[in-house]
């Protein structure tokens, strides 16, 4: 999956939290939403920042951003997990501060070959490890 796939299929898939996503779906759509949330502050430093300092009122850019790609990425996050064969409900490790790090361990493993309890796989038929050597 490209960078524009994954950008496609994020949006196509709004607020979808059944399903699988690949490693390279929900690292690519992670990549967009930080480019865009750095792009957008850089944005709204140089047009709304004034003498009073940096406030949320003055990041309007930021803030639509945020707010327009809030649930696709609670949803591509979702259906990450479930790729590993863990459930959504997982992602509330993330209000501990330490359960980010399993997250990401999770996140950063392949996912499960075939077919599992969330869905088929995403990439369809995986080669097994002596396959990919060859």
């Amino acid at each position: 999956m490209g960078f524009g796939q994954a950008i496609a299929a994020g949006f196509a898939k709004y607020a979808v939290f059944y399903g699988r996503a690949s490693r390279a779906e929900f690292w690519l759509w992670i990549f967009f939403a930080a480019v865009g949330a750095a792009v957008t502050n850089v944005l709204d430093a140089a047009l709304f920042v004034h003498h009073s300092g940096v406030s949320p009122l003055n990041s309007p850019l930021d803030t639509i951003f945020t707010l327009i790609t809030l649930v696709p990425s609670l949803a591509v996050a979702t259906r990450r997990l479930h790729d590993v064969d863990r459930t959504g409900w997982w992602m509330l490790l993330i209000v501990t501060g330490i359960g980010i790090a399993l997250l990401l361990y999770w996140q950063s493993r392949e996912g499960m070959a075939g077919a599992n309890r969330f869905g088929p796989d995403p990439l369809g038929a995986r080669h097994s490890p002596q396959q990919r050597v060859a």
